[in-house]
Formats: structure tokens, sequence, C-alpha cells
């Protein structure tokens, strides 16, 4: 028997799957690795973690599975991770994670270009992207800038340390570096204006679509990993964004939310839409002659983790106890309005000094009241993001929802009442994984090519429906009213500059 390995690294680990062919998961492994903070809004990872996790979970994968033959390799990252390298390899500096704010000027500088790439990405790139973050190194740590010959995403990292070969990601160009594939590719006019005309050098020389082969697993890798033969590996991308390929086909009017740390958004359109509200559109990111556009929350599951674990001292195992009593509170009781900008705002607001806060507080609140309450924020936040893509003119028919919401029902059923949408829930595993096993196929002879691919692996989904509360309404109206009333505040706290 042949098989596919998917592999997905996330923020806080590395998960694999092992498929076959018809899309049945044959075993799974995950191993996690640490995050560190060294400043407020800072967050960054120790690149050697990601694949001493991704060895422990891919043999712990493949032994489950039965050891069988891997013919073909997928995998996707967090976009925006971006990893520093010298000419060897080896990391320079730990790896500025996705979520990592500092580089909030650079973002700034690059809206004031007016260059006329950046209409592909809402008028300017926001704080998370590569370039910013490539902009702070150059003027902050300007000897780890001049010393490393590349400055790549994660998954173009992890397709090098997989196959040998510096193969980037054309999803992850295009939508973190400014790269036009139909036009001149990596724009160094931008880069110049930028302070980093040398930055298009530094990064993969190779830039490839998702799905295509970048190349057979070195003999070593193939060894670390535990894998028989060399199987061949496909060009992954952003994990969100791969979500798109694992939702039954690739139809218009299709929504991918991938709930989980944080909250993305992604769907692909045959015409642009150009509005600062959301990220993109960008030409060619997944498919030849589509768009793609994303929008997201930086804090989702992570405010409620911090609620659990940092505020009330709970931990994982006690979950179900506080959503038990969360669940008795009714929606709008607890007099709270949690915002859940505690690493500012992606879209709609592209507002990275924005900054988390709970009001209504007093002496009578009880730890289910800040639960749900906070539960209540996140789906707020939902709530601004999916307005976006609908002011904007995006079609959204079926929205798909993946990732850590379906172990938390509150928290789901909230989003859907919130919304006042119908949620297709995939159960089992997440959709991104089965994403990598899609491209994986897409580079053996097991179907055609993606978009077969696609169709064959259509996950089994719950449909998750509504219930109609007011309260939500007026708690939505409160959100978007306690933002504007604190958003000078939260600046001058950030340190930032309006």
């Amino acid at each position: 028997m042949t098989a596919l390995l998917a592999i997905d690294l996330g923020t806080e680990g590395a998960r694999v799957a092992v498929f076959d062919a018809d899309g049945r998961v044959l075993g799974t492994g995950e191993h996690g690795y640490p995050t560190r903070y060294p400043r407020p809004g800072w967050a960054e990872q120790d690149p050697d973690d990601w694949w001493r996790a991704i060895v422990v979970a891919a043999r712990t994968a493949l032994t489950t599975a039965g050891d069988p033959e891997v013919t073909g390799v997928g995998l996707a990252t967090t976009a925006s991770t971006v990893v520093m390298l010298d000419e060897a390899g080896r990391p320079l500096r730990p790896a500025i994670l996705w979520m990592d704010s500092r580089a909030g000027a650079e973002s700034d500088l690059t809206a004031g270009t007016g260059h006329e790439v950046l209409r592909y990405a809402g008028g300017a790139d926001a704080v998370e992207w590569l370039v910013p973050k490539a902009m702070w190194l150059a003027r902050n740590e300007p000897e780890t800038y001049g010393s490393a010959a590349r400055i790549v995403e994660a998954v173009d990292y992890l397709t090098w340390r997989l196959t040998g070969t510096w193969t980037g990601s054309r999803m992850n160009a295009c939508c973190k570096a400014n790269h036009v594939a139909r036009g001149e590719g990596y724009p160094a006019g931008l880069y110049e204006l930028l302070g980093v005309p040398d930055l298009a050098k530094k990064l993969p020389p190779v830039v490839l679509p998702v799905g295509a082969p970048a190349g057979e697993v070195t003999r070593e890798a193939s060894a670390e990993l535990g894998l028989r033969g060399r199987p061949v590996v496909a060009v992954g991308g952003i994990d969100a964004h791969m979500s798109l390929l694992a939702t039954g086909g690739l139809s218009p009017g299709r929504l991918s939310m991938v709930c989980g740390t944080s909250n993305a958004f992604v769907a692909e359109i045959e015409d642009p839409v150009f509005t600062p509200a959301i990220w993109g559109p960008y030409p060619d990111a997944l498919r030849d002659g589509f768009w793609l556009v994303e929008g997201g929350q930086v804090s989702a599951g992570a405010v409620l983790r911090w609620v659990c674990e940092d505020i009330l001292g709970g931990t994982r195992e006690r979950l179900p106890e506080l959503l038990a009593e969360a669940e008795g509170v009714h929606p709008g009781e607890h007099g709270l309005v949690v915002l859940d900008y505690f690493m500012g705002n992606r879209t709609p607001l592209r507002d990275p000094r924005l900054r988390g806060a709970v009001l209504g507080l007093t002496l009578g609140t009880t730890p289910a009241q800040l639960y749900r309450a906070a539960v209540e924020g996140v789906a707020y936040g939902t709530r601004q993001v999916l307005d976006s893509f609908l002011d904007a003119g995006v079609p959204v028919e079926d929205i798909y929802v993946s990732g850590g919401i379906r172990r938390n029902p509150l928290w789901l059923r909230v989003t859907a009442d919130v919304l006042g949408r119908p949620l297709r829930l995939v159960a089992g595993d997440n959709l991104t994984l089965r994403a990598c096993a899609v491209i994986a196929a897409a580079v053996t002879d097991e179907h055609p090519d993606l978009a077969a691919a696609a169709a064959a692996f259509t996950p089994v989904t719950t449909l998750i429906e509504p219930s109609p509360a007011d309260a939500y309404d007026e708690g939505y109206a409160l959100y978007r009213q306690a933002t504007e009333a604190t958003r000078d505040l939260a600046h001058a706290l950030s340190g930032g500059r309006r």
C-alpha cells in the first residue's frame, strides 16, 4: 500500500497525518514547541524546534499507519513566520512569528510609497508580513540582515529541509512578499523604496505554484523522518489558504474559516475586489486565473486560553466544567464587553496597536460570566471580518469551519449565532492536513490534477444551524462602539503613534 504524508506546522506544534489515496486517515502524530515573547507584541520560535517536532510527529504517524510506503509529501505552515539563515541554511536568530507586531512603523512606510503593486495588498503591507519584518531587521539588526543569505517563510524553510532546494511557494510569495506572477515577480523597485534593495536576492530564487513538485526528499531527511524511499515533495503554502483545497472542490462562494489560536478567513474569487478592509486580492495565489482574498483575527482561541488558564488559573482538563458553567449564562446578561485585539487587529481595521480589553467588570463578575463574554467578544470579531467580506462584494454561500473551535462547543455555537449563518463544521482531521494530502496526491499519479485531487478529498461535515438572539446584535453594536472608544488609549498603551 502506498500513502501520502501531510505536514502542518502550526503556532503551537507540528501535526502530521498519513492518508491513503482515497482520503482516509491511516495515522496521525503531533508534537509541540515553545513560543517566546521577549517584549510586548513580539513572538519568536526556534526553527530547529520545528524540525524536531516534525520528526517526532511523522514517526508517530507512520508507525500508527503501519509504516506504509509514502509516495508524496505535502506541507503547510503559518504564514508570515520569517526565518533568517546563513549560507548553510542555519538560523541566525529565532524566527519572527506571524503574530509579532514589532514592524508597525515599517508597515506604515509601505503605505506611503504609493507603489502600484500594493493595490494587490489593500494598499499596504500588513505588520505581520515578510517585507515589513525584513525592513525591521535591516533597520534594527543590520548585522543579522547583512549576514542573512536567505530570508524566507517557514514553508520555504521546510521545503529546503526536506528537499535541499530553495523553492518558494507562489502563494506565500504573492500574499506576503508582493510577488506578482503576472508581472515582474519580486518587485525590486518597491524593495528599493523601502530600504531593502537586496531583499529579492535573499528570497527563494525559484517560485512555483502550490502543488508543483519541489523535488524528492533527501536521503538524510528521509532517514530522520522514518520514510522508506524518497517521495516527491509538493510545493506547499499557507495553512488557512490551503484549506480551500479540502472543502470538496473549488467552487465560487466557498469561505474557509480556520478557527484556532487565530482566525483566518480565505476565499477564492473570479473577479478582484479592492478594499483596504481585506488583504488581497492576490492574483494566481492558489490557481491560475483566480484571485485569493483573506482576512482574520490575530487573537481568537488564544484569548479564550488566556482567560481560562492565565486569568482564571484553570487547566485544559477543567475546560469542560468551565464551558458547562458558561453555557448557563444567557447572552448579554453578564454586562461585559471583551475586545479581542490582544495582539492588534488584522482585518478589517489593519491596526497592530489596538489592544484587548474587558469592560463592565464588577465585584460580582463570575469566572463563567467572564469566559462567556470572551467567547462572545471573539465571535463579534469574527462577524466584523465576515461583514467586511460581504460589504466588499465577496460572494459567501457556504462557510466551512475547521480548527480548534471544533473542540469548544460553546465557541462554535456562539459563532454561528452571532454570524446568523449556518456553518459547515469539518469532522475529524483539520482541513489543512487534508489539503496537504491533496497536493501530495497531485504530485503523484493518484489524480490527474489539483482540482481532481481536491474533489477526491471531500471532508465529512456537520451543519451547525444558528439560533437567533437579539442580544447578540446589541452586543456586536457595543463591541464596535467600544473599539472606537478605546482606540486612542490602546495606541497610547501600546506605545504607538497616531
